[in-house]
């Protein structure tokens, strides 16, 4: 039985009350140390049943957020070697406590990097376009701000959902001036645009970015007119799994988003298709500001292998393969 406030979270991430990939990866750390602290067995086994369990409710959460995967990961990996090392049942919720902790504060500490990596590439006069609601790229925008730098910023409302509503709101909160546009004038604005900032949900090994539905449209638009295009990206939204060739998953929301169910049951043999996110091509994007730098797209392997102590090297038969260090 899950505690009712680790409940109410997973169904705060599903439903889009928890948002944007930093806070999801947050907030999915938290969950695990919201189970240690409900947790009253002293069975080491036995609670290590329980934290899979929960790991797989939050994991069901948002399939497409390699985030809120990451950050289970970094909990489950910590504590798991506590539980090989044969320590009881308390052991185990002091080192779920303490991984969330460290997960939440270097995640934080990472978008304060990223902002002021990414501040250092926005100049007095610019124009920037930004869609959907990052974290980051709102904190690169402000972070550029406190500086006093004097630019101005065209927000795209991102629908369904208007989470632009949300960044427009937060940058004009900062003292930043702020256009609001809807999503299918991006192109119509582009020609006047310096540089796109956005943020990302997941990083593929070939430099590709997951972001929210529309993005890929907008790099599109940048690079024919010339647009740099940036993205803040913490090292802990890059998916190992793609290294291995695996597909990241595209979520689907409910058509309700898109449509009142009181409408669509008025029209007869409509569908609605509602992905959330979509797929940027590295070619479309100029550089991905991470905490430890900016790089091109095609150093995201690099990242990875730093990340996770990987080494490139060649098989029996001569093929590249990605090896543990």
């Amino acid at each position: 039985m899950y505690p009712k406030e680790l409940i109410e979270l997973a169904d705060g991430i599903k439903s889009m009350r928890i948002r944007g990939a930093a806070e999801i990866g947050r907030a999915a750390a938290e969950g695990l140390a919201i189970y240690a602290n409900s947790s009253t067995t002293s069975d080491p086994d036995a609670y290590m049943e329980g934290l899979g369990e929960a790991y797989l409710l939050l994991l069901n959460t948002r399939p497409t957020a390699v985030s809120l995967a990451n950050a289970l990961r970094y909990v489950q990996h910590r504590v798991a070697k506590v539980h090989k090392e044969g320590q009881g049942a308390d052991a185990l919720r002091e080192a779920t406590v303490k991984a969330s902790k460290e997960f939440k504060r270097s995640s934080m500490e990472a978008v304060k990097r990223i902002s002021d990596f990414g501040a250092k590439r926005i100049r007095n006069g610019d124009l920037i376009m930004t869609h959907c609601n990052s974290s980051v790229a709102i904190s690169i925008l402000t972070e550029a701000k406190r500086q006093g730098k004097d630019f101005k910023v065209i927000a795209n409302e991102t629908r369904p959902r208007f989470q632009g509503r949300l960044t427009a709101k937060a940058l004009a909160a900062a003292g930043i001036p702020v256009t609001l546009i809807i999503d299918s004038a991006a192109r119509y604005f582009m020609p006047k645009v310096d540089k796109v900032v956005v943020g990302s949900d997941v990083v593929t090994s070939n430099g590709a970015v997951v972001n929210k539905i529309g993005t890929s449209q907008i790099a599109l638009v940048a690079k024919e007119a010339r647009v740099r295009v940036y993205v803040g990206a913490e090292s802990y939204k890059f998916s190992p799994s793609t290294v291995l060739g695996e597909l990241v998953e595209i979520e689907e929301r409910p058509p309700e988003e898109v449509l009142p169910n009181e409408e669509l049951s008025g029209m007869e043999g409509v569908r609605i298709a509602n992905p959330a996110f979509d797929v940027t091509p590295a070619e479309m994007i100029d550089a991905i500001i991470t905490e430890r730098g900016v790089i091109p797209p095609q150093a995201a392997i690099l990242v990875l292998m730093e990340e996770y102590g990987w080494s490139i090297g060649e098989d029996t038969v001569g093929r590249t393969v990605v090896e543990e260090e």
